[in-house]
């Protein structure tokens, strides 16, 4: 089975070392990569996978990424995919852990990713083109994807903004149910192991990071991480941006306060935790692998191995819980869009979707330097527009167009 999926596996990993820009240049992405260039799924999957996975908490790229691989080949080609995804990323900031000391603890710009943003910009371009055929059928699909746009650009980086607006899409889509009626559908199995587990671990951690808190056990900080990144991966949407400064609260602010009445809590120096937040923008793959950097950090104090530990305790922490529900609900969702009431709210989701595509593109853009009348702003100009035309007109891989970027930035 693996020998079947080994191409499948091999453009994950390709997209893992190449995916900048977040969330949404990571959709953008898998459009041109499982979608254009090795059609494994259809534009209109990937739209609908996107949409569900902003439902739920947890890092939606992964999710994303863990769809495709269980709908190629179940459930275990899915959790290869979300390995070979999270595994450089994560491995990258685990090892940046080791040497943020000689970082001198303050966030780095790095002139070698100066144009990726403008690159990210170009790959939201290309997927809004792509998705629009799919998400705008009609005058209520067309009011949506515009309503979602602009609340999105307003509403940028705010969490359950998302899944809001996926919601009221489909409410609308909604109204009418003259266009496709209800038919009977027969009621499915609905398999409880992934939710239980995934509640068993919720509670077993949580009951076991509090008595060791109370009873200040030696070896209690592993056991106090892994509570920590499972629950903010539990609990947690909108995305690696709102992740980071719940995790700066967590790990940094708040143990400064609680200082004397807890002395052994998980403590990361603030500058230190910073250093990583800014990092971890120029590293490709999920923003969630921040979680292996801050799990290092929080065991340094207890060796290297430890420390490496900690990095491999952070990641199956923060991405744990993300897998457990994707492979929970996506099943029940597939029966559910079985009924007229989901089917018809598809439309308004899709169309919410490519809005939230369309809004974060321009907001991205008012960040980058373009009309300004210097140099800089030519040349992201023409990364902008020469990114999305060879993503439409040639079938050169994203890989190559990230390579370019990069080689850019280091001569420029």
């Amino acid at each position: 089975m693996l020998l079947r999926h080994i191409h499948f596996l091999k453009l994950v990993f390709l997209h893992s070392i190449t995916a900048f820009g977040g969330p949404q240049a990571h959709l953008a992405m898998m459009m041109k990569t499982f979608v254009k260039k090795t059609p494994y799924i259809t534009e209109q999957e990937l739209i609908e996978y996107n949409a569900f996975c902003q439902l739920l908490p947890g890092a939606s790229s992964t999710q994303t990424i863990t769809l495709i691989g269980f709908k190629r080949g179940g459930p275990l080609l899915g959790v290869l995919a979300l390995l070979v995804w999270i595994l450089p990323a994560c491995t990258i900031m685990c090892a940046l852990s080791f040497f943020v000391q000689y970082m001198e603890g303050t966030p780095r710009n790095f002139d070698i990713f100066q144009f990726i943003v403008p690159m990210a910009t170009g790959f939201l371009i290309f997927a809004c083109l792509s998705a629009l055929p799919y998400s705008v059928k009609n005058l209520a699909t067309a009011l949506i994807a515009i309503g979602a746009s602009i609340a999105t650009y307003a509403f940028f980086g705010k969490p359950f903004f998302v899944p809001i607006l996926i919601i009221l899409g489909g409410c609308i889509t909604n109204l009418s149910s003259k266009r496709i009626p209800q038919e009977a559908v027969k009621p499915g199995k609905i398999r409880w192991w992934n939710i239980w587990l995934f509640a068993i671990i919720f509670i077993v951690a949580g009951i076991l990071s509090e008595v060791a808190r109370k009873n200040d056990w030696p070896n209690r900080k592993p056991i106090n991480l892994f509570e920590n990144s499972y629950r903010m991966g539990s609990l947690v949407f909108g995305g690696g941006n709102v992740l980071m400064p719940i995790m700066y609260e967590q790990f940094s602010v708040r143990p400064e306060a609680v200082k004397q009445k807890n002395p052994n809590a998980i403590h990361i120096d603030k500058k230190d935790m910073l250093t990583g937040i800014g990092v971890v923008r120029a590293v490709p793959g999920p923003v969630f692998s921040i979680a292996s950097y801050s799990g290092g950090l929080a065991l340094k104090d207890m060796g290297p191995a430890m420390q490496m530990l900690g990095g491999a305790i952070g990641m199956i922490g923060i991405f744990l819980p993300s897998a457990l529900l994707v492979l929970f609900f996506f099943p029940i969702w597939n029966r559910l869009k079985k009924y007229a009431v989901i089917y018809r709210s598809l439309e308004g989701i899709n169309a919410a979707v490519l809005g939230i595509m369309v809004g974060s593109t321009f907001y991205i853009l008012k960040d980058i330097t373009l009309f300004d009348g210097t140099r800089l702003g030519f040349i992201n100009i023409g990364i902008v527009a020469g990114t999305s035309l060879v993503l439409i007109f040639t079938k050169i891989p994203a890989p190559v167009i990230v390579i370019a970027c990069i080689l850019l930035g280091y001569f420029l």
